[in-house]
C-alpha cells in the first residue's frame, strides 16, 4: 500500500517567501532547511521569492548559504526584477528613471534597458521604490517632486513592515504611504499580491502545479490566490491564527502548517477540514469547541467553519479545548 501523497508528491516547485519563512533577520528558522533539502532530494524545484527589493539574486544566495539553506543565485526572484520588468512595459526605452533604493535595485532597473538617477531633473519619466535601510526624507522628497511633475511610478512592494530579528520594522509599504500622501497618487505595484512575481518565477522553474509557502496573508497567500495556485500558510513569521481565522476570500490557504518541515508530510493533514477529535458548534457569532487532540488541527477545522459562517471568534467548552484554544493564542 503506497504512502499517503506530501505537499512535496503534489506539486512540482515550491514558491517559497524568505522573510519569516525561510529566516527572521539573521537567524535561520527552525526547520527551513530540512525542508528546502527535502524538496531538492524529492526533484521538486525550489525558487525563493521574496517582496525583499534591497538585495541582488546571488547576495539572497549567499546569505541563505551562510545560514546554511541550500540555495543556488538562480533560484532567486526579488520584486526588484519584477518592478523593473514592470517599469520597462511601461515607458519607453532609455527612459530616465529616478530609482529610490539600493545598489541593486539600480542593477536591475538598467538591465532591462533603462537609463537611472538620484535626483529629480526634468528629464526624469518614472520613479521606482523599493526597500532599503537608507531611504529618508532627501530621498523620497527627490522621488515626490518627480512623481508630482507626471514621472510614472512603481513601487517593488506595499509591505507596510519587515520582519527583522528586533521584530517588525517599517518596510517599502511605509515610505510608499509617505509618497502617496504628499502626492495624492498611487503606485503601480509591482511584487506580492500581485500575481506577477509568482506565475514569472514558476514560468523559471518550469513548473505547471507549483505550490507557495508563506508567513502573510496579505502578500503570500493573496498572491498565490490572485496566481490561481496551492498555498501554505506556515506560523513562522507575521500572520497568526486569528489572523488566518478572519482571513477574508483572497486571502485564504489550502494548507496550515507549523514551519517547512511539514512539506514531506502527509498533505492531507495539512488541508484546511473537519479533524477527528474535534467538534465545533455555532452559537450566534461565535464557534464553540470542544474535544481534544492537536491544537493545529483544531485550527484546520476552525478555519472551515469560520469561512463558512464569517465568525473568527472562539469559545472553548471544556478542558482539552480550553488548552488548545490558548496554545493557539485564540
Amino acid at each position: 500500500m503506497s504512502s499517503p501523497a506530501s505537499l512535496l508528491d503534489l506539486h512540482d516547485a515550491v514558491l517559497l517567501d524568505l522573510d519569516g519563512t525561510v529566516y527572521d533577520g539573521v537567524r535561520p528558522i527552525d526547520g527551513a532547511a530540512a525542508g528546502i533539502e527535502a524538496a531538492h532530494d524529492a526533484g521538486v524545484a525550489v525558487r525563493f521569492v521574496t517582496n525583499n527589493a534591497s538585495k541582488a539574486p546571488h547576495q539572497f544566495a549567499a546569505r541563505l548559504r551562510d545560514l546554511g539553506v541550500p540555495a543556488r543565485s538562480d533560484e532567486v526572484a526579488t520584486s526588484a526584477q519584477a518592478g523593473a520588468s514592470l517599469l520597462a512595459a511601461l515607458v519607453p526605452p532609455e527612459t530616465l528613471v529616478l530609482v529610490v533604493g539600493t545598489g541593486a535595485l539600480e542593477a536591475e532597473v538598467r538591465a532591462v534597458g533603462l537609463r537611472t538617477a538620484r535626483s529629480f531633473t526634468d528629464e526624469i519619466g518614472a520613479v521606482i521604490q523599493g526597500h532599503s535601510p537608507d531611504t529618508g526624507w532627501a530621498e523620497l522628497a527627490e522621488a515626490c517632486l518627480a512623481i508630482r511633475a507626471g514621472a510614472r511610478w512603481v513601487a517593488c512592494n506595499a509591505d507596510p513592515t519587515v520582519p527583522t530579528e528586533r521584530g517588525l520594522l517599517p518596510g517599502n509599504g511605509s515610505m510608499v504611504a509617505a509618497l502617496r500622501s504628499a502626492t495624492g497618487t498611487d503606485p503601480e505595484v509591482a511584487g506580492k499580491p500581485e500575481p506577477g512575481l509568482f506565475t514569472e518565477a514558476a514560468l523559471a522553474a518550469g513548473a505547471d502545479r507549483p505550490l507557495v509557502v508563506g508567513d502573510r496573508l496579505d502578500t503570500d497567500i493573496a498572491g498565490a490566490v490572485a496566481a490561481k495556485m496551492d498555498a501554505l500558510l506556515v506560523f513562522t513569521g507575521v500572520a497568526t491564527p486569528h489572523d488566518v481565522l478572519a482571513a477574508p476570500e483572497g486571502q485564504r490557504p489550502q494548507y496550515l502548517a507549523p514551519d517547512l518541515t511539514s512539506l514531506s508530510v502527509p498533505a492531507a493533514s495539512l488541508a484546511i477540514g473537519p479533524r477527528d477529535g474535534w467538534h465545533i458548534g455555532v452559537d450566534g457569532d461565535t464557534l464553540l469547541v470542544s474535544g481534544a487532540g492537536d491544537p493545529f488541527n483544531l485550527l484546520r477545522a476552525l478555519c472551515e467553519r469560520a469561512w463558512a459562517s464569517g465568525h473568527a471568534r472562539v469559545s472553548a467548552v471544556d478542558d482539552g479545548a480550553r488548552e488548545a484554544v490558548r496554545s493557539l493564542g485564540l
